[in-house]
């Protein structure tokens, strides 16, 4: 690409962070950053300087070396909302939730996918193509769920398998997550070690099983507490909100609401969140998938026939930008009534691209430890038995995801379905698994009569 493409394209990151994310989520959780021109000298450098640091699933992707075009982004393992003592200890825990409702579109064809969410489904793809070892027992459910009990329950399932779900930070270091795709063995006791200075800092628990368990429960409670707090300064624009009700508020492989089956429960508490709290906001960016992929790919394809006959009303469209005021104005139209119109399936097509990017979102709580006499009325603080902590939540990677990726998504989505409902619900019904158990050596024997 050329230096002005790439400047384009930053342009249209950070406009899209300015004048859209920010009206969903509010203006102290996005950070859309700002462009900057460097040395093409410095940026070589740097290449080279990060090359050995970076992942090896990364290295295929080359950096932009020749643009001199960026963008520069707080630090979010470090970044609080509020000035104070730099020197302080943070830490940072990244999570990203994924998808946190069930589809309650009509246009499902599959009745599995009203009872199991997609995360659930997609975990049992990826163990088969060896993306994990093992699947986790996290569902996003769960998680939005507002009920602490479960909100606890996904927590330490995250915790136990954080695959590239969760990740935690210690003054700007990884010390806890996968560094790869295989690299799924987690060890509590070394996560507790890093952890005890700021959940006990006068060092008066035992050490063992028994500390290593309490300072997780510690941090579960405090990650709780951080993502269903809400300030009135982060409130976000006057979205009409999508029903959360349309959907039901449980997942029936999550394993919280299996345990509960087995013990003779059938009913799932679902305590709902606080309409100011980040999650909320993420679930109601997501819920503008009002459609589902299978409802929305014919509008897809209805919008894509169009540009074929005229090209060139790709920019009046706004398929690629600019991600404006008037961008941001259509999104509000929440109507599913289709009345045939390129307008009507483009506008759904960009709702889509929305929930996506709020599906693939990381949330980030910078926690820091602070003192009884410095937490005034005007920080968030969370407390635990024995310590304190001022904190702030943001979010990241809201890249708005592109427009060609719609035929991949419609893929793939049959791909997690069908793989689900040939290998794991079919073996979960005893009466097919009886009937039909996969690559068994059957004998048909054929006695005379």
């Amino acid at each position: 690409q050329t230096s002005e493409e790439i400047l384009h394209h930053l342009q249209n990151i950070v406009d899209f962070g300015k004048h859209v994310m920010k009206q969903f989520f509010g203006e102290n959780y996005v950070h859309h950053g700002e462009i900057i021109q460097l040395p093409l000298d410095f940026v070589r450098q740097l290449c080279l300087k990060v090359q050995p640091e970076r992942p090896e699933s990364r290295c295929d992707k080359d950096m932009d070396t020749l643009s001199g075009y960026a963008m520069c982004l707080p630090n979010l393992t470090r970044l609080q909302t509020y000035r104070f003592v730099e020197h302080r200890p943070i830490l940072c825990i990244e999570i990203k939730p994924k998808c946190g409702f069930i589809p309650f579109s009509s246009h499902v064809s599959q009745e599995i996918k009203h009872k199991v969410c997609r995360y659930c489904m997609h975990q049992h793809l990826k163990v088969a193509n060896g993306k994990w070892k093992r699947p986790s027992k996290y569902c996003p459910l769960d998680l939005f769920s507002g009920n602490k009990q479960r909100m606890h329950f996904a927590l330490k399932s995250l915790l136990q398998e954080p695959q590239n779900n969760l990740k935690i930070f210690k003054n700007g270091e990884l010390i806890y997550g996968c560094k790869d795709d295989q690299d799924s063995v987690c060890d509590w006791n070394e996560l507790a070690r890093h952890l005890k200075p700021f959940f006990f800092p006068s060092n008066g628990l035992v050490s063992g099983p028994h500390c290593t368990r309490t300072i997780v429960k510690e941090l579960i409670h405090v990650i709780t507490m951080a993502l269903l707090s809400s300030t009135e300064a982060c409130r976000a624009g006057d979205m009409k909100t999508v029903p959360i009700s349309q959907g039901r508020s449980y997942c029936e492989a999550s394993a919280f609401n299996k345990e509960l089956v087995r013990n003779g429960k059938h009913k799932l508490e679902s305590s709902g969140l606080p309409r100011g709290c980040l999650l909320y906001k993420t679930l109601q960016a997501q819920m503008l998938d009002m459609l589902d992929i299978e409802g929305l790919y014919p509008l897809y394809s209805r919008v894509e026939q169009y540009l074929e006959e005229f090209p060139e009303e790709r920019s009046t469209l706004q398929i690629d930008g600019p991600y404006n005021e008037a961008f941001y104005e259509k999104l509000l139209d929440l109507s599913t009534e289709d009345d045939g119109t390129v307008a009507f399936a483009l506008t759904k097509v960009q709702q889509y691209r929305i929930a996506m990017t709020a599906k693939d979102c990381s949330i980030m709580i910078a926690l820091s430890p602070c003192l009884q006499d410095e937490c005034s009325e005007q920080r968030p603080v969370v407390l635990t038995s024995k310590s304190r902590f001022t904190f702030s939540v943001s979010v990241l990677d809201l890249d708005l995801k592109p427009y060609e990726s719609i035929p991949h998504q419609y893929k793939l989505d049959g791909k997690i379905v069908n793989y689900y409902l040939k290998n794991v619900q079919a073996k979960d019904d005893p009466v097919m698994s009886s009937l039909f158990k996969e690559n068994e050596d059957c004998t048909l024997v054929l006695h005379k009569v």
